[in-house]
């Protein structure tokens, strides 16, 4: 755990190494784009969400929820083709363990993503949003989220090495699966037809239950989070198991 702490904050420090503010960059970032999004569609196309009684900012709080859940999601999927390539130096050493790649990869995400919830927390403070007690569930929420970016990251990694032209592949994967997910509107909005084929992505049941926690201040679904959990935990090990299968010819490759 320790070697994965030390990775992470490496890594965390060294995307912003070299710019004026640094770090503070991760909190500006979200910032500025919660600004973006709620003068845009609050202010200027004047979008609701769909209830009575909406203030110009709940447009926005509910879109910038499905953001940072998606934005984690997909910083770990984009990354990961390129983390075993990236790192060459650490495949020739035989003492190091290369599977903790995809792990500071997701630690690294998860970092911006509480950021991104501090600044959530901090707008709806400032704009005269209830701060929900239930907003405190959010972290049974991400679990399998989380399992589930460690599961695709140590597939991916390893796919990486052998077809490197997956970095293209997946960033259009992840556009996609950007307008597969209810990031823009709400989860009740899908059309009858197309409503099963959301309900397969993971994505739409976990940002649904965030927005469920953070906005409204709705109770947990615990039975949908264990079941996703347990899927993800599926997801995870084969992941894991597919990635030491493959980690003896990475070598060779490199």
């Amino acid at each position: 755990m320790d070697l994965v702490y030390q990775l992470t904050k490496r890594e965390i420090a060294a995307r912003y190494k070299g710019s004026m503010l640094g770090i503070l960059w991760s909190f500006i970032n979200p910032l500025l784009m919660l600004i973006v999004y709620t003068v845009f569609f609050s202010m200027i196309l004047k979008i609701k969400w769909g209830g009575t009684g909406e203030s110009q900012t709940d447009f926005a709080m509910l879109l910038f929820v499905g953001l940072i859940i998606y934005g984690f999601i997909a910083e770990c999927i984009n990354r990961a083709p390129g983390l075993i390539t990236g790192n060459v130096n650490y495949v020739k050493k035989v003492v190091f363990p290369v599977a903790v790649l995809p792990v500071v990869s997701c630690g690294s995400a998860l970092f911006h993503w509480l950021i991104g919830m501090l600044v959530l927390m901090l707008a709806l403070y400032v704009t005269g949003h209830h701060i929900q007690q239930t907003s405190v569930l959010i972290f049974p929420v991400m679990v399998p989220l989380v399992i589930y970016a460690l599961g695709i990251g140590w597939i991916l990694a390893s796919i990486g090495v052998f077809l490197r032209d997956l970095n293209q592949v997946v960033g259009v994967i992840t556009q996609v699966l950007m307008f597969m997910s209810p990031v823009f509107f709400s989860a009740e909005k899908i059309p009858s037809a197309y409503r099963g084929l959301f309900q397969a992505n993971p994505l739409t049941v976990i940002i649904e239950q965030a927005r469920a926690v953070l906005i409204f201040g709705k109770p947990l679904d615990w039975g949908v989070i264990i079941i996703q959990t347990v899927f993800a935990t599926l997801v995870g090990m084969a992941g894991y198991f597919w990635f030491r299968v493959t980690r003896s010819g990475f070598a060779d490759v490199l």
